[in-house]
């Protein structure tokens, strides 16, 4: 597979980080496998988690293919960067396609990366799990590794303006060791362990994180740690109203869409 954005925008990236001083920690990266197909599974903080995802395989000279939503694809500006570092768009009424896609990759030797949550925490700890990232590795024979991320929330998160330029922000990565689940075994079982295994990794990220927040910037510190981001109930308060909102704006670009044709018909037939 030719590899003509990738690499450039990996060195742009690495050389921003730099100019900003971001400093990282990055552990367990041993546990990324230097050849073959592999599912990394990562929570998700920010709008910048695949960028930071990513680095956790660059000391073994990998390259990850994300999952992400195809509204990102769709994008002017992002859509052809996405497609030109062949990550996969996933699109949310009907993932076969994607499924798929990411079994062909991973059977080829690929790194998938998939946000398992889907959205964004709210409330900085890893929300329920579905067990589609278990199925692909299972199906394609390949392990399974967890990794947390914390630190990106601070620079452009669900909810808060984008602060991308910030100086001198830790981020965190940390690796965990790779599960091998395999067929006949209770997949809602494994993802739970999944989930357990990021959770722990997470929880670790931000008790040893180097800073704590300064008054007034308790938003990104999860509710447990005394921060005043939201709990996991309110997160998912907020994440069934806005839930609700998208539905509705679907259907009303599905009736405005009907609408139209129905204007268009008539004038035709007339």
């Amino acid at each position: 597979m030719a590899e003509i954005v990738y690499p450039p925008v990996i060195k742009a990236a690495l050389g921003l980080f730099k100019a900003l001083n971001l400093k990282f920690r990055l552990e367990g990266t041993e546990q990324i496998p230097s050849t073959g197909g592999a599912v990394l599974v990562s929570n998700h903080v920010s709008y910048l988690d695949f960028i930071f995802a990513g680095l956790a395989t660059h000391p073994a000279g990998r390259l990850v293919r994300f999952m992400a939503k195809k509204e990102i694809f769709d994008n002017r500006i992002a859509g052809p960067l996405m497609r030109g570092m062949h990550h996969i768009p996933v699109d949310r009424q009907a993932g076969a396609a994607s499924y798929k896609a990411a079994l062909t990759a991973l059977k080829s030797g690929e790194i998938i990366g998939v946000f398992a949550e889907a959205t964004i925490s709210r409330s900085f700890t890893v929300k329920d799990i579905k067990s589609g990232a278990v199925r692909m590795a299972v199906a394609s024979k390949v392990p399974l590794i967890p990794i947390a991320i914390w630190g990106p929330q601070r620079l452009w998160t669900k909810g808060r303006k984008k602060r991308l330029f910030q100086r001198n922000v830790p981020v965190t990565i940390l690796v965990g060791e790779p599960m091998y689940p395999k067929r006949g075994d209770d997949y809602d079982k494994v993802t739970d362990e999944l989930r357990a295994r990021m959770s722990e990794l997470l929880e670790r990220a931000q008790r040893e994180y180097p800073e704590i927040p300064k008054d007034g910037e308790t938003w990104w510190q999860p509710a447990h740690l005394g921060g005043s981001a939201p709990t996991p109930e309110e997160a998912a308060e907020l994440d069934a109203a806005e839930a609700t909102e998208r539905q509705a704006a679907r259907e009303a670009k599905k009736a405005a869409e009907a609408g139209e044709l129905k204007g268009k018909a008539e004038e035709s037939g007339s």
